[in-house]
């Protein structure tokens, strides 16, 4: 019972973050429990996906303003190839390289933690197609690996010269549309076990009541402030994975 007590006010954490910054659920979720080594990474790679589709559709519900950009059509489809070669290799690396996965995700934390921090000011003009689609691609393998492609996303979205809403409401959007994805693409293949469903299945209130209460609501704290402390706590669980991941590789 404590361990899923725990890992509820994880996802409450996670989900939270996801609401103010717009891609930070998977990663904080998968970072806090790979730290503290409460479930299998593989299966609550699984879980999040599902709890990353329900956040975003009743995110989007909420504040029902999603501004459809068509920059981000190269994005939506890249990732879908991305999605599909990450799955494929998630096969492989569940049955041989389990540390190796973990080290990786861990890396992918702490870096998005340094791209979020070290943002520069908007571009003067949207990105090219090509520069989204490789983002995509990236993103999306990134997704079929660990449910967390929000890393490139991140750094591509917050530098468009868009309103910060259109920002956040697009970022969840996508990471919503590969959750979507990369679910249709693991049933079949990996699979989703027992455990997978029964932390879906318990996160599910969890994550519908945070983002019914936050979705609308203006943040608490500065901007600044709040990007302060996902960093910090992404960059804290980063560390912690990639260093037991070293340490039982070494």
């Amino acid at each position: 019972m404590p361990t899923i007590i725990l890992f509820l006010i994880f996802v409450a954490l996670a989900v939270y973050a996801q609401n103010l910054t717009g891609f930070a659920l998977a990663l904080v979720l998968l970072g806090l429990v790979g730290a503290t080594d409460l479930f299998p990474l593989p299966d609550v790679v699984n879980a999040v996906s599902i709890i990353v589709l329900v956040n975003a559709t009743l995110f989007l519900y909420k504040r029902r303003a999603l501004r459809w950009e068509r920059a981000l059509w190269p994005v939506l489809l890249s990732s879908m190839v991305g999605t599909a070669l990450g799955v494929a290799a998630l096969a492989w690396i569940i049955g041989n390289a389990y540390e190796i996965l973990r080290l990786l995700l861990g890396l992918s934390i702490v870096y998005c933690a340094w791209m979020l921090w070290r943002r520069t000011a908007p571009l003067a003009a949207p990105s090219s197609p090509a520069s989204f689609m490789s983002v995509g691609l990236l993103s999306g393998l990134m997704n079929g690996l660990f449910a967390a492609g929000g890393s490139p996303l991140v750094f591509l979205i917050y530098r468009q010269p868009w309103p910060m809403a259109r920002i956040q409401e697009s970022l969840i959007f996508l990471n919503g549309a590969a959750a979507l994805l990369r679910i249709a693409l693991t049933m079949p293949t990996v699979g989703f076990n027992r455990q997978s469903l029964e932390l879906s299945v318990i996160a599910i209130p969890i994550v519908l009541l945070i983002t019914a209460v936050t979705a609308r609501r203006a943040p608490p704290l500065p901007p600044r402030a709040l990007r302060l402390i996902v960093c910090m706590l992404l960059v804290a669980t980063g560390a912690t994975m990639a260093h037991k991941s070293i340490s039982f590789l070494i």
